[in-house]
């Protein structure tokens, strides 16, 4: 028997994919914001530049998390885009 893929959505795009091609944003329970771990409210972003652009200029991820998004947390989304290898493409 193969696993089921877990999905989830982009808040961009609004495509639904794996979770494991997605970036997640999380507001920690105990407040502020992390990158790909932690417990609390998340939202999802496809690793592109087009869709976290789209989020940041639409505001998409501060409605998802219901909080504001420091400038520096969509920079780091951006800086991984420069930095990754299109094999390393999937968020961990």
């Amino acid at each position: 028997m193969s696993a089921r893929p877990v999905l989830r959505r982009c808040v961009s795009c609004r495509q639904l994919l794996d979770r494991r091609q997605l970036w997640r944003v999380i507001r920690l329970a105990e407040g502020g914001i992390a990158l790909d771990a932690g417990m609390g409210r998340s939202a999802y972003v496809c690793p592109n530049h087009t869709c976290i652009e789209e989020a940041r200029r639409r505001r998409k991820l501060q409605k998802a998390l219901r909080c504001q998004i420091a400038d520096s947390i969509v920079a780091t989304l951006e800086q991984r885009l420069t930095t990754s290898r299109p094999a390393d493409a999937e968020a961990r």
